[in-house]
């Protein structure tokens, strides 16, 4: 027998039971949509869920400060810090060298006083970065865009400019377009300690919720850098040492997320103080682990309810048909043609429900998604966007499917092949 043969005579006996071969086509469908749908579903909450620890940048961000650590350092995800110990652009390349790291991202935070266009003054720190790499940044952009690379009048707001403004996150877009006169004062060289102001007028141009530094503005870091070295050039608070760094900190990304700790130990032994989620991440990754086999379970538990309705429906079919297989090896078929038959309807029937199971799966993850996703903006969470599939989930979903229903139909196949020819005919 040919395989068109073989396909062909599967389809006759499976049209021949429209209802009961839809309704075991059915079953698969449901038990192979719902274990890729969870497989979708806990693949993008992985990756969501272990980002939002990122604060929307890579996951694998180690933060560093111009101080010195102490001895537990590595124990813990928060600084420990020790004495000062200047972060210079030769402390930034020896990072670069390191192992394990990615991209190295200066910070300079610089006090200003400001005044914003809807009355009040208020003092905090501009946070400097060089933004051609904001991509390296654990930086949110929650409204607008970012700031020009070089430029010296524009800044992002961050969330304690936005609650000193009386706007939530779900409402950034109300700070745009704002203008706020950013002042740096110091004490000029000189008897008598006269006080010297610049400034200059900024434009918010977007708002962000960024991990980076505490701050009420991100801006380039020639912004920041100016603001500095006017304060230095004046006279200094008396009592008061001018600060020496020409970098208050640095992000590192590592190559990736088990990369983390060797980056972090590469940096210590450099004698900086770093923080790094990785204990936080290592932790919600198990639970995750935990949750995906749970879920995993119940999945498999339903595509197993559906193959076994495969077994049922040809151990069914396999009784109706015993004066058929009689037939076709009284003529001659072999055991090994009966096989064919019967694992090609098995596997019809499985490519079919997985085929249909991939598209029912896709979908009810979207729209798991796009609740949740909702959910999580009404009620001031923020945004954990599930959507977006990733493609091989659903193929191997639907290739598994037919590999499982031709296991589901081997044994009734096995027994179908096994029938002798006159008890065949005669028993039906």
């Amino acid at each position: 027998m040919r395989w068109g043969d073989a396909v062909t005579l599967a389809l006759r006996g499976a049209l021949r039971r429209r209802v009961r071969t839809g309704l075991t086509t059915l079953g698969v469908t449901l038990g192979s949509g719902l274990l890729i749908a969870l497989a979708v579903i806990t693949s993008a909450a992985d990756t969501k869920v272990i980002e939002r620890l990122g604060q929307g940048g890579p996951i694998s961000v180690v933060k560093v400060a111009a101080v010195q650590p102490q001895l537990n350092q590595l124990d813990s995800d928060s600084f420990e810090p020790a004495a000062p110990h200047d972060l210079t652009d030769a402390s930034l390349a020896a990072m670069r060298r390191a192992p394990h790291v990615a991209r190295v991202v200066p910070i300079l935070t610089t006090p200003v006083v400001y005044f914003p266009d809807q009355g009040g003054s208020f003092g905090d720190d501009v946070i400097g970065v060089d933004l051609r790499q904001a991509g390296s940044l654990p930086i949110t952009l929650l409204a607008g865009r970012l700031p020009a690379p070089d430029s010296l009048t524009e800044v992002a707001a961050a969330p304690d400019f936005l609650t000193k403004m009386h706007i939530d996150s779900a409402h950034a877009r109300r700070a745009l377009g704002h203008e706020v006169v950013i002042t740096s004062p110091r004490l000029a060289a000189g008897a008598g300690g006269t006080m010297r102001v610049r400034s200059y007028r900024a434009v918010v141009v977007g708002a962000v919720s960024q991990d980076v530094a505490d701050g009420d503005f991100v801006v380039p870091l020639a912004q920041a850098q100016m603001g500095r070295q006017w304060v230095l050039g004046g006279a200094g608070n008396p009592g008061e040492s001018p600060p020496t760094s020409p970098y208050s900190g640095a992000v590192v990304v590592a190559s990736g997320l088990d990369d983390v700790h060797d980056v972090r130990a590469e940096l210590f032994a450099l004698g900086y103080a770093t923080s790094a989620p990785e204990h936080l991440v290592a932790s919600v990754q198990e639970y995750l682990g935990v949750v995906n086999i749970v879920l995993g379970s119940i999945g498999s538990v339903a595509l197993g309810i559906a193959l076994l309705s495969i077994a049922s429906a040809l151990l069914a079919a396999i009784h109706e048909r015993r004066r058929d297989i009689g037939v076709l090896k009284a003529i001659g078929g072999r055991d090994s043609d009966v096989l064919r038959w019967f694992m090609v309807e098995a596997l019809a029937m499985g490519l079919a429900g997985g085929a249909a199971g991939a598209v029912a799966g896709v979908a009810i993850a979207e729209l798991v998604g796009v609740a949740v996703n909702r959910y999580l903006v009404a009620h001031g969470l923020g945004r954990l966007d599930l959507v977006g599939v990733p493609l091989l989930i659903p193929l191997l979903g639907w290739l598994g499917t037919g590999a499982l229903a031709l296991v589901a139909g081997g044994l009734p196949s096995l027994r179908a092949a096994h029938l002798q020819a006159r008890e065949a005919v005669v028993e039906a």
